[in-house]
């Protein structure tokens, strides 16, 4: 028998003696992951009720339905601004936040739990929070008026663009914990010796940073933009809560318009049609992005 032959040989009795330790895990991702994304492409080829009764098939019926939908080119504008916005200021925010907090100072260790306040509470509380204070009779037009500064109150929830600029300003605030703590965990794995040489061979503080920090931190920095895209792509609460009362589509992204679909329309069918389009949407951004950027290339060489 040839080599390649044993080594398929090999290959098929090493998985046969690995299958009764890793049928659970696979049974167990059919179970949450494969199961119910199939479940959802299921649904979309559905024609159901507002109440959910399937009542036959339609086809791709669904998707034509959506397509057909008005303002959905605003809603998908939307979408793109809502995701890029908040991860990218979250991302440059979170590095000099992380590059803040990996110093030593005194009180670090107070610091960094305060951080994670804004991550560890409610994200509809915490949202609430920014609404009733920028709402017309909130804090902040109150100081505003207190200051001479406007006349009358401005309800910043109440037209959809400035309510849409608020709800990213508040997917930052949330989202930066996260990205910070993950970002200072990739600062804390580099040696210090490599950064002290650089310091030798004469690189200055920024050469340091771009040359030897950065390139480091790419993994970190992809785990942090990964999940950050998934959460603020599917984010639901603080777009419902700071935008969900204004009629029409301007304020909304795909997510929202989802919700809209079952709770207002009973649509469920066209709801779960653009789910599939979310879910293949975030696929590719991501793709994309690991593509395109590469992160893990500087910790194969």
């Amino acid at each position: 028998m040839s080599d390649s032959g044993l080594q398929s040989r090999r290959r098929s009795k090493d998985f046969v003696a690995a299958l009764p330790w890793i049928a659970p895990v696979v049974l167990l991702i059919g179970a949450i992951v494969v199961f119910p994304v199939g479940f959802l492409f299921w649904t979309s080829t559905r024609d159901l009720n507002r109440y959910g009764k399937d009542q036959g098939s339609a086809g791709f019926d669904n998707f034509s339905n959506l397509a057909d939908t008005r303002g959905l080119a605003l809603v998908l504008t939307n979408t793109v601004i809502w995701v890029v916005a908040v991860v990218g200021i979250t991302l440059v925010l979170s590095m000099a936040l992380a590059q803040f907090l990996n110093k030593d100072f005194p009180g670090r260790k107070l610091v960094r739990l305060a951080v994670l306040v804004p991550w560890a509470a409610s994200v509809v509380m915490t949202t609430t929070i920014f609404y009733y204070m920028l709402g017309e009779f909130g804090l902040v037009n109150q100081l505003l008026l207190d200051l001479g500064l406007i006349d009358e109150g401005f309800t910043f929830i109440g037209e959809p663009r400035a309510a849409f600029v608020l709800a990213i300003v508040v997917g930052v605030f949330v989202s930066i914990p996260f990205t910070a703590y993950t970002i200072l965990a990739g600062l804390q794995s580099i040696p210090g010796e490599v950064i002290e040489a650089s310091r030798v061979d004469g690189a200055n503080a920024w050469q340091r940073y771009r040359f030897v920090v950065l390139p480091q931190l790419r993994p970190a920095i992809a785990v942090a933009t990964i999940v950050n895209i998934i959460n603020v792509f599917n984010s639901l609460p603080i777009l419902q809560v700071l935008t969900g009362g204004i009629a029409g589509y301007k304020a909304d992204t795909t997510t929202t318009l989802t919700f809209k679909f079952i709770r207002v329309d009973g649509k469920i069918d066209t709801a779960a049609a653009l789910s599939v389009v979310n879910f293949a949407l975030i696929l590719g951004v991501i793709a994309i992005y690991v593509i395109a950027v590469k992160p893990l290339r500087a910790v194969d060489r």
